[in-house]
C-alpha cells in the first residue's frame, strides 16, 4: 500500500480544525475521519504542532506571553466596567420594585 502524502498546507489546516472541534466537544478522531486521514496521523501532527510551538515563547494563537497579559487586562477591564454598570441596574431595578 502506497503512502499518502499531504501538502503542509493541509497540515496545518487539519490542526487548527482539530483544535477547533476539540473545543466544541468533538474527538481528534472524529475530525481526522471527517478529513480522511487516519487518527493516529493527525494526533502526531497535533502533537508536532504543539512542539514547535512550545520552545518559541508563543501560545498557540501566536501571541507573546506579553501580548497575551495586554490582552487579558484590557478584557479584565472590560469586565470591570461591566459589573459596575449590572450592580447599578440592579440596585435601581430593587429601589424600584420597593
Amino acid at each position: 500500500m502506497a503512502k499518502k502524502s499531504y501538502t503542509a498546507e493541509f497540515r496545518r489546516e487539519a490542526v487548527v480544525l482539530a483544535r477547533e472541534a476539540k473545543r466544541s466537544g468533538k474527538t481528534v478522531s472524529e475530525v481526522a475521519r471527517e478529513l480522511g486521514v487516519h487518527g493516529n496521523t493527525l494526533s502526531l501532527w497535533v502533537r508536532r504542532d504543539d512542539s514547535e510551538h512550545a520552545g518559541s515563547g508563543k501560545n498557540t494563537e501566536g501571541l507573546t506571553p506579553e501580548q497575551e497579559l495586554e490582552q487579558l487586562r484590557k478584557e479584565n477591564r472590560i469586565l470591570k466596567m461591566e459589573r459596575e454598570i449590572l450592580k447599578k441596574a440592579a440596585a435601581f431595578f430593587a429601589k424600584e420594585s420597593s
